[in-house]
């Protein structure tokens, strides 16, 4: 079981379970419900430079 840091809130992810994921630059992302997948989708530069801030408002 592989974990995984979702990019958005900091939660841990297990990569084979998670059905949400996103690929940015060739790179597989992987969150822990909907809302963080959304909200990396519309700025993945922030959460990449910025780093986990926690959950997004829906």
């Amino acid at each position: 079981m592989v974990k995984q840091i979702d990019p958005v809130c900091g939660m841990e992810v297990e990569s084979e379970k998670t059905p949400y994921k996103s690929v940015y630059k060739g790179k597989i992302y992987y969150f822990c419900s909907p809302h963080c997948k959304k909200a990396f989708e519309k700025n993945p530069e922030y959460y990449l430079q910025h780093g986990p801030v926690g959950m997004p408002k829906s």
